[in-house]
């Protein structure tokens, strides 16, 4: 079919024409147009040395003789290129900054390839160099950039502990001793274990002795081993490389002990963690590394852990449910959280503690107890400890209007012990016969025998019990005339 004239241009491009033909009139164009449209062309071969540079580039960078850097390294010339980078990769760079001096330029950068298809070299194009040009793309790179920063911050807030050891309500010895020792911890930058009932406040006081350490400025992440499902716990916590297993993100995912680089990993019910990652986390507080799953490369790490349990580890280390090595690592600063009913002087300062927050988490005005009432609680066991206090006085915030009277504290309570044999008032002053200091030594006297005999005798875990070294326990046996019969 003839073609009518209308279907030529100057150039000899044919509608329909084959995509060699096109090749071969329309690269030549380009080229051309390109060099002359931009700021600067430069091109260099498989060894990366420049084979030519046009003058308005060799102006541009201040070669005043285009020739003479003909055949040198293209870092000779442009020590910012990244020619060299797109040779030996094959890739192009379409966009991107290139400092030379003090200016900045936009550049291209492609390979070039032969009909064959072999790589012959590369070939770099100075888009344009004012930044004019670049308004529409900064503009929304700085928007993006700006909400990245805001979430980066929110991020970070959202990772910063809460909470001081000074948040540890309680005046009387036991929660005086576990204060004191948590501040002796928080200057120790050693692995913490709090051992504890659930609900005595575990974490709260995890939160305090990393916000009194030098790691204060750093992450505080807290990971509840119990509620992470078996099969997803080594992904959790030490993070995965992309595609490690079906169904997983095809990029790597960071686990929390990387979150936690810098600061501190919260390790809630470490007890439960499975037998087979023991060994896994034992090797990353003795290396201070970690190695994702399905990855081969090696991460430095600067994580404190602080692990906490309320159960008995002794036991299933016995059993073989807990390797011993792990105990030991772990068991470096030991604290023993006492239960509230071991401290029941501290129930009013608790109560009028949570009462406040209760109030201002509803918006209303706080409950008044009335002394019937703060009786009948400080005689109850807790055996969920302040969490199952504060869960009974805020249905009480629901159910009471101004007052809680010991009626309505004993229809909340499942099991109500009656008051009598617990309760906390003071004894009349005719009644005192012996000093303050008699009081007190008579009252650790009857403590150490408690803790024996619970113990059956055990004088480690007595010591754990009461919150006090080995050493400690056996000075103060001695001090009291205590021995073995006792």
């Amino acid at each position: 079919m003839a073609i009518a004239r209308d279907d030529l241009d100057q150039h000899g491009l044919i509608i329909g024409v084959s995509p060699e033909r096109f090749r071969a009139v329309a690269m030549p164009l380009l080229f051309d147009h390109l060099n002359a449209q931009c700021e600067g062309t430069i091109a260099v071969n498989r060894q990366a040395r420049i084979v030519w540079i046009n003058d308005k580039y060799a102006e541009k960078v201040g070669i005043s003789d285009p020739r003479s850097v003909l055949g040198k390294e293209i870092e000779e010339v442009l020590p910012a290129s990244r020619l060299r980078e797109v040779v030996e990769s094959g890739q192009p760079s379409m966009l991107d900054l290139m400092a030379f001096g003090s200016e900045h330029f936009v550049v291209t950068r492609i390979p070039l390839r032969d009909e064959d298809g072999t790589l012959v070299g590369a070939l770099g194009f100075v888009l344009f160099d004012r930044a004019r040009h670049l308004k529409p793309l900064m503009a929304k790179f700085n928007t993006l950039q700006s909400q990245l920063v805001a979430t980066q911050h929110e991020l970070a807030k959202a990772r910063r502990a809460r909470y001081t050891i000074a948040g540890f309500i309680g005046a009387s010895s036991a929660a005086s001793e576990v204060k004191r020792q948590a501040r002796r911890a928080a200057q120790l930058d050693a692995t913490v274990l709090l051992r504890g009932e659930t609900g005595t406040g575990k974490e709260l006081l995890a939160q305090g002795i990393h916000n009194l350490s030098p790691r204060a400025n750093g992450p505080f992440v807290a990971v509840n081993v119990a509620a992470i499902p078996e099969t997803l716990v080594e992904a959790e916590l030490f993070g995965t490389a992309p595609g490690a297993f079906t169904g997983a993100d095809r990029k790597a995912r960071i686990g929390k002990f990387e979150v936690a680089n810098g600061g501190t990993l919260f390790l809630d019910e470490i007890g439960d963690l499975p037998l087979p990652l023991q060994a896994k986390l034992l090797r990353v507080l003795q290396e201070q590394e970690v190695e994702p799953l399905g990855s081969n490369q090696v991460k430095p790490l600067n994580v404190r852990v602080i692990a906490a349990t309320h159960i008995d580890l002794e036991a299933k280390v016995a059993a073989g449910q807990f390797r011993d090595d792990l105990y030991y690592r772990l068991n470096v600063l030991a604290l023993r959280v006492p239960p509230l009913r071991e401290r029941r002087e501290d129930i009013p300062a608790l109560l009028e503690h949570l009462l406040d927050d209760i109030a201002n988490r509803s918006a209303q005005a706080p409950l008044e107890v009335s002394d019937d009432a703060l009786a009948l609680l400080s005689a109850q066991p807790w055996r969920g400890n302040v969490r199952e206090l504060r869960n009974l006085l805020e249905r009480a915030q629901l159910d009471v209007d101004g007052r809680l009277d010991a009626q309505t504290v004993r229809a909340l309570l499942v099991d109500p012990v009656t008051p009598a044999a617990h309760s906390i008032a003071p004894q009349p002053a005719a009644t005192v016969t012996q000093t303050l200091a008699e009081q007190l030594a008579q009252a650790e006297r009857q403590a150490l025998i408690e803790a024996l005999h619970a113990t059956a005798g055990n004088r480690r875990q007595a010591a754990e019990r009461l919150g006090i070294s080995r050493a400690g326990l056996y000075a103060k046996l001695a001090l009291h005339g205590l021995g073995k019969h006792d």
